[in-house]
């Protein structure tokens, strides 16, 4: 059943007032984004993973028909009870006519007999949502499934990203995603793969994967890859979401998982001063701290003080210092750039790709001054993967800005604009352009 709600998202043959018809799309943009994965879940777990196509598109179609039918008739007084009950009878009516449904007819008697209640109110519970979510996250991660395909499915599946997406998230191609996910789903059906939590040794494997998930998320939040926005707050927001909810099951809640929580939660207190209100790029050093949430701030702080409880660390455990160090500064003169530098150096032993080693640069350049920081950018092993990444020509120019180097400075902001993607950051590098024009230092 090829369901695919992007053939109508855009469509253009509803005559439809524009105010309402916008308020209705990002009020399903919003549903998609929080409610999906949700939705996806508890599907899968009714029809079998092995339908987890099926789950998908109707969950996609039940969406394309309230953007259809909404400006019309209202939006109703609960739009996600509405949408999973939407997606469940689109379901339904499919498999009543599969004979390979047959083994679950008594779970789908149940299913069905829950539409006693009133239209507006929800089928399931939030338990049986939140159970369901934990499962898909350790089904995405099964081990029969390529490492790099693990990843890619859980973003899609459980938090509504895109295949544009996903691909900017791993710096590849579009079609190169689509392949693996349409090799992770054979595998899922291939191997029959359990829908629920392992225990033991088998979750202990299954973790990471699914942690890397969840840190992705919430980066393709808080520095958005496209668009008029550098923050997608709502992403921050449900990357934060499932990892408590990963935290508080006994499954996930190790110190790497609490480190994870500290980062997202440490950065995300920051994301309000990040922009001014006209929504143009503040560096660190401009932002209003005050702004900054500090209560935020202290549960970051009290995960990051959780995940000291066992004895060994991952990187997770190396940024959330990072952060902190940010985060618990009186200002930006205060900051300890010192220490900040070691934490780097020991992150480069987790992790020693070039994207690290520009964040490394930074630092040294705080302690060391910039023509330290430039010589360590010209340092970087594997320094032509950052051809295409607009921060490294951005850092470059600030750093020549320092040095009152303007035109090379110039030069490497215009680089850095034609490869920038969000409208902030493009904003932010012209002016930075003008500012070298002007004669003005960093």
């Amino acid at each position: 059943m090829p369901l695919r709600i992007l053939s109508v998202w855009h469509s253009d043959t509803l005559e439809v007032p524009m105010q309402e018809s916008n308020g209705v799309s990002q009020l399903l943009e919003h549903l998609f984004r929080h409610e999906s994965g949700k939705m996806v879940a508890t599907l899968t777990r009714i029809f079998g993973i092995e339908h987890l196509n099926l789950a998908e598109d109707v969950v996609q179609e039940a969406l394309s028909r309230a953007l259809q039918t909404w400006p019309y008739r209202g939006v109703p007084e609960n739009p996600s009870a509405w949408i999973m009950r939407a997606s469940r009878n689109l379901a339904l009516d499919v498999i009543r006519r599969q004979k390979t449904f047959r083994a679950k007819e008594a779970e789908i008697a149940r299913l069905i007999e829950r539409d006693g209640s009133a239209a507006e109110a929800a089928i399931f519970s939030e338990n049986e949502i939140a159970d369901d979510r934990l499962r898909m996250m350790f089904v995405c991660c099964h081990p029969v499934i390529a490492p790099e395909a693990q990843v890619a499915l859980a973003l899609k599946t459980l938090c509504g990203f895109s295949v544009t997406e996903i691909s900017r998230a791993f710096l590849t191609t579009e079609a190169a995603i689509a392949k693996r996910l349409t090799r992770a789903r054979q595998r899922i059906q291939e191997a029959r793969v359990a829908f629920e939590i392992p225990e033991g040794e088998e979750s202990e494997r299954r973790l990471d994967s699914v942690l890397q998930s969840l840190y992705l998320l919430f980066n393709e939040g808080y520095k958005a890859s496209s668009g008029d926005k550098l923050v997608r707050e709502e992403l921050c927001k449900e990357a934060i979401r499932l990892t408590e909810l990963l935290a508080q099951n006994p499954a996930g809640n190790q110190p790497k998982t609490h480190a994870l929580l500290a980062l997202m939660l440490l950065n995300a207190a920051r994301v309000a001063a990040r922009e001014d209100n006209q929504g143009n790029l503040l560096r660190l050093e401009e932002q209003d701290r005050t702004r900054w949430d500090h209560a935020m701030i202290e549960r970051g702080v009290s995960h990051l003080r959780e995940s000291a409880s066992g004895d060994s660390m991952s990187e997770y455990h190396v940024q959330a210092g990072i952060a902190a160090c940010h985060a618990t500064a009186k200002g930006y003169q205060a900051t300890d750039w010192g220490a900040i530098l070691s934490l780097y150096d020991r992150l480069m032993e987790f992790d020693n790709s070039p994207v690290v080693a520009l964040n490394r640069a930074v630092a040294v350049a705080n302690v060391r001054g910039p023509e330290a920081g430039l010589q360590t950018l010209r340092a970087i092993r594997d320094r032509e993967k950052l051809d295409s990444y607009y921060l490294f020509y951005s850092v470059i120019g600030e750093l020549e800005m320092r040095l009152s180097n303007h035109a090379a400075a110039a030069e490497q902001f215009r680089k850095a604009f034609e490869l920038a993607e969000t409208k902030s950051e493009r904003a932010f590098l012209l002016k930075r352009v003008q500012c070298c024009t002007d004669g003005e230092t960093a």
